[in-house]
């Protein structure tokens, strides 16, 4: 291939043009927005300047919570297709550790029962909302209210066998409300100590 004189000088300004290019979009937005360096003021005018820097964050490490700190232990026996609901009232915003677990059928195999973790809310006339919900036979975790209202569990036993559900907890709750056979049951937690 056979390049021509007129051709060269073509080249050397299409690449002194693009060299140009480069370096005005290089000083007007790439300086700005990864290197936080803003000599054109481009960068504050299009809100880009520093935009590649970690947003500072703002931890709270420690919550005071105005409800007392309470520790419940309980368990249900459940007959074939027998429920039950426990549920605990919450403030927005009130955490809550959990752990349950089911019982062992007769073959030494951990049952499984239905289950629908879930919160009514106090704030919204009737409504609901699903946090978790399956077939299972333990579930673990750390749960922060969404709403005030009360937020717990429905267990159900769908197999031939009596399952045991043993409930673990520990919180900033106030009450706890147990569901079953039409009764609630209320058990008072108290104020702080």
């Amino acid at each position: 291939m056979k390049v021509l004189p007129g051709d060269k000088s073509r080249i050397l300004w299409a690449s002194l043009l693009a060299l140009v290019f480069a370096a005005a979009v290089f000083t007007a937005f790439i300086l700005p927005a990864e290197f936080n360096r803003d000599p054109l003021g481009t960068g504050a005018a299009m809100g880009i300047a520093g935009l590649s820097q970690p947003a500072a964050v703002n931890a709270v490490t420690v919550r005071k919570e105005a409800a007392g700190f309470h520790q419940d232990a309980v368990e249900f026996q459940l007959l074939p297709f027998e429920f039950v609901e426990y549920k605990y009232q919450l403030g927005r915003g009130v955490s809550m550790l959990y752990s349950w677990t089911t019982s062992k059928t007769r073959g030494g195999e951990a049952s499984s029962v239905s289950f629908d973790f879930h919160g009514e809310s106090h704030e919204v006339e009737d409504y609901e909302e699903s946090y978790s919900m399956g077939d299972g036979d333990r579930e673990n975790g750390a749960f922060v209210a969404p709403f005030d209202g009360i937020h717990g569990w429905f267990w159900a036993n769908h197999g031939s066998e009596t399952v045991t559900v043993k409930l673990m907890t520990t919180g900033f709750y106030t009450q706890s409300l147990e569901f079953r056979d039409g009764f609630v049951k209320k058990k008072s937690l108290g104020e702080s100590p």
